[in-house]
C-alpha cells in the first residue's frame, strides 16, 4: 500500500486515485442484476473540486456519456454513475417550496400539471354532474332507455346536457317536454323535465326541483384554451357514475365541415379524452375545476377524436333559450370562406384578377332567391366589413348579427379587379331544422 501511495507525486493526483477507486469500485463489484435501480453518487466536497484539473473533467464529460449511456444500462450489469456538487447553486427558475417531501402534494413550483392536479379539477365539479335516463319508445311501446350525463348549473336545478341524450329527432316536438330520470353522484334521484332543446347545437336543459340545496359547477372560458392544455372529461358511460377521464385539447376550433357535418357551420373542441356510450352531455373541464365544454361525440372506430361543444358558444345558446324559448339564427344564404395567405395567394394564381386583400370572408355560392341573393351578392365577392365593423372571418360575420332578425346590414365586397360595393342585406330566421 505505502509503494502505491508513493507513485503519486502531488495531492490532486491522490485524489484522483481514490475518486476513481471508489467510483470503479462500485462499478465493477455490483455486477448482479438483483436492484438495477440503485445509483453510484461520487461527492466533491467544495474544498477538493478546485483541485481536480481538466483531466477529471474530460472523464466526467467524455468518457461515462459514451459508455453510460444506453437503452437498458442495466443489461450489462454496470450502473449509471452520477456527479453531484454539495454547494450548487440551484436553478433560479426553482421555487425553493418544489424541493419538498415527496408526500407533499399541495404546492407545485409552476403551472404545471401536479399530482393532484386532476383529481382537484374533478372534485370541483364531480358533485354536480349528473347521470340521465329517457326511456325511449316505439308506437307508444318503451323499448329501452337514453343514457347520458349532465351538469348542474344553477341552484334552481337548471342542468346542461345533449339534445340527443334526451330529445327523440324523429319526434322532436312532441317529446321536447318529456320526462327525464336524473341521478346524483350522492345517490339522490330525480323526475326532470326538458325544457328547452336546440337541435342545430345539440344542447338541451333539463330541470328538477329540490328541497334542499344542490351542487353546481362553474363555467370557465373554452377561447383560453391552447392546444395541448389538459383537461378532464366527466360523466357516466355505460351508465357508470363518477367517471372521469383525462386528456389534451387537440384542436380548438374543429369545424363541422372537418367531419362531413352538413347544416350551419359550428366549431368544436377536439380532445382525446376517453369517452364512450353515456358520456354525452358531460362536462369537459379545465384544471382549474371550471367546465369548459360539452362532450357530444366520438369517431367511432378510431381512439383520442372526440368532440366537445365550447362553453362560450353554449352560454350564447342558454341566453337565447332565456331570452326567446329557442334560439335564434339569422340566415343570409351564403356559403362562406374564410381566407388566409395561403388561400389568397392561390386564388390570385388561379386568377390575376382576384381583388388584392389580405384578409376578409370569400363567397363561393349565394343560395338563389335568399337574402344575401336579393341584395345583390356574387360568388366571388371578398367581405371587408360587415355592419360598419371589418371582418376577416365567418366567426366575427356571425357575433355581428347575433339574433337581429328583420335589421339591415350594411356590407362592403370587393369583387374582381378591386371593384368594390357597399350592399344591403337584411337577415331572416333559419330553419330550426337546417
Amino acid at each position: 500500500m505505502m509503494h502505491f501511495l508513493r507513485k503519486f507525486s502531488n495531492r490532486s493526483s491522490l485524489i484522483r486515485a481514490v475518486a476513481l477507486a471508489t467510483a470503479g469500485s462500485g462499478i465493477f463489484y455490483h455486477t448482479t442484476p438483483s436492484d438495477y435501480n440503485t445509483s453510484i453518487l461520487v461527492s466533491i466536497p467544495p474544498s477538493f473540486r478546485d483541485s481536480l484539473s481538466w483531466p477529471w473533467r474530460t472523464m466526467e464529460e467524455n468518457s461515462l456519456r459514451s459508455v453510460f449511456i444506453r437503452s437498458n444500462d442495466s443489461q450489462y450489469g454496470f450502473l449509471p454513475l452520477f456527479f453531484s456538487r454539495p454547494d450548487a447553486v440551484p436553478d433560479p427558475g426553482i421555487s425553493k417550496g418544489a424541493a419538498t417531501d415527496a408526500g407533499d402534494s399541495t404546492k407545485h413550483s409552476c403551472n404545471c400539471l401536479g399530482r393532484d392536479t386532476i383529481a382537484n379539477a374533478a372534485a370541483k365539479v364531480g358533485p354536480a354532474v349528473v347521470n340521465l335516463s329517457v326511456p325511449q319508445g316505439f308506437h307508444g311501446m318503451t323499448v329501452g332507455k337514453s343514457i347520458g350525463s349532465g351538469t348542474i348549473i344553477d341552484d334552481d336545478g337548471t342542468i346542461l346536457t345533449c339534445a340527443h341524450v334526451v330529445v327523440d329527432f324523429q319526434g322532436l316536438r312532441s317529446l321536447s317536454k318529456g320526462k327525464v330520470e336524473v341521478t346524483l353522484q350522492d345517490g339522490r334521484s330525480f323526475e326532470g323535465t326538458v325544457v328547452n332543446a336546440d337541435l342545430h347545437s345539440d344542447i338541451a336543459i333539463v330541470r328538477i326541483k329540490s328541497k334542499t340545496p344542490l351542487p353546481k359547477a362553474k363555467f370557465g372560458s373554452s377561447s383560453k384554451l391552447r392546444p395541448g392544455d389538459w383537461v378532464v372529461a366527466m360523466g357516466c358511460p355505460l351508465t357508470l357514475q363518477n367517471t372521469i377521464t383525462a386528456g389534451i385539447v387537440s384542436c380548438v376550433d374543429r369545424k363541422s365541415s372537418d367531419l362531413g357535418l352538413g347544416g350551419m357551420q359550428r366549431e368544436y373542441l377536439q380532445t382525446d379524452c376517453a369517452i364512450n356510450e353515456g358520456n354525452s352531455g358531460g362536462p369537459l373541464v379545465n384544471v382549474d375545476g371550471e367546465v369548459v365544454g360539452v362532450n357530444i361525440m366520438k369517431v367511432l372506430g378510431a381512439d383520442g377524436l372526440n368532440f366537445a361543444v365550447p362553453i362560450d358558444s353554449v352560454s350564447k345558446i342558454i341566453e337565447h333559450f332565456k331570452r326567446n324559448g329557442r334560439v335564434v339564427r339569422p340566415w343570409l344564404g351564403l356559403k362562406m370562406l374564410d381566407l388566409n395567405d395561403m388561400i389568397i395567394a392561390h386564388l390570385k394564381e388561379k386568377k390575376a384578377s382576384f381583388p388584392d386583400v389580405s384578409r376578409g370572408v370569400l363567397i363561393p355560392m349565394v343560395s338563389p332567391g335568399s337574402p344575401a341573393d336579393r341584395a345583390g351578392f356574387r360568388p366571388g365577392d371578398v367581405v371587408i366589413e360587415f355592419g360598419g365593423r371589418p371582418v376577416g372571418s365567418i366567426k366575427e360575420v356571425i357575433d355581428i348579427m347575433g339574433d337581429k332578425i328583420g335589421i339591415p346590414f350594411k356590407v362592403v365586397v370587393k369583387r374582381a379587379n378591386n371593384v368594390t360595393e357597399t350592399l344591403t342585406v337584411i337577415p331572416e330566421e333559419a330553419n330550426p331544422d337546417m
